[in-house]
C-alpha cells in the first residue's frame, strides 16, 4: 500500500504546487505554530523536541491536511456536492490508505457532535436564568408599561410646551395688534 500513498501524495503535491500562487506566504498555509507547540507539549510533556523536529512535524501535518482535504474535495466534486462533509473526509482516509485512522476519526466526530449538541442546549438563556418563563413575561410586560408611561410623560410635556409657546405667541401677536392699533389712532 505505500506505493499507492506515495503516488497519490506526489500527484496531490504537484497539483497543489501548480494551484498555490507564489505570492502567498507560507504562514497562511500551515497550522499555527503555537497550536502545534501546545499539542506537542500535551502529548509529550516530559520530552524536549528540537525546533527542527517541531518544524518537520508542522510541515508533515500541513501536508497531511492538504492531501486529505484535496482528496475529500475530489470526492465531493465527484458526488456533485458543494460542501465537504465528514463522510467525504472519512472516505478520503480510506482512499488514501489511512483506513486505520477511520475509527479514531469517527470517534472524534461523534465527540464533536455531542459537544455541539450540548453547547446548543446550554446556549438557551431562559434555562440558564433559573427564572420561570411566566415571571420573565410578567417582568417584560412591566418594563413595557414603564416605557409607555415614560413616552406618554415626555409627549405630554412636549404638548404642554407647545401649548405654552402657542399661547405666548398668541399673546405677543395680540399685544402687537394692540400697539399697531394705538399707533393708527395717534
Amino acid at each position: 500500500m505505500p506505493c499507492v500513498r506515495g503516488n497519490v501524495y506526489e500527484q496531490r503535491r504537484a497539483v497543489r504546487a501548480m494551484s498555490v500562487s507564489s505570492d502567498q506566504p507560507d504562514d497562511e498555509l500551515t497550522i499555527p505554530r503555537a497550536a502545534m507547540n501546545k499539542m506537542i507539549k500535551e502529548l509529550l510533556p516530559n520530552v524536549r523536541v528540537a525546533n527542527e523536529a517541531r518544524e518537520l512535524i508542522l510541515n508533515c501535518c500541513t501536508e497531511f491536511i492538504h492531501l486529505l482535504s484535496s482528496e475529500a474535495n475530489e470526492i465531493c466534486n465527484q458526488q456533485q456536492k458543494k460542501t465537504i462533509n465528514a463522510e467525504h473526509i472519512l472516505m478520503s482516509l480510506d482512499k488514501l490508505g489511512f483506513g486505520d485512522y477511520r475509527a479514531d476519526a469517527e470517534a472524534v466526530l461523534k465527540d464533536c457532535k455531542a459537544m455541539a449538541a450540548k453547547k446548543r442546549r446550554k446556549s438557551t438563556r431562559l434555562e440558564n436564568l433559573g427564572i420561570p418563563e411566566e415571571e420573565l413575561l410578567r417582568q417584560q410586560q412591566e418594563l413595557f408599561a414603564k416605557a409607555r408611561e415614560q413616552v406618554e410623560m415626555v409627549e405630554q410635556q412636549q404638548w404642554q410646551m407647545l401649548q405654552a409657546q402657542a399661547a405666548a405667541a398668541q399673546q405677543q401677536q395680540q399685544e402687537q395688534q394692540a400697539i399697531d392699533e394705538d399707533e393708527d389712532y395717534s
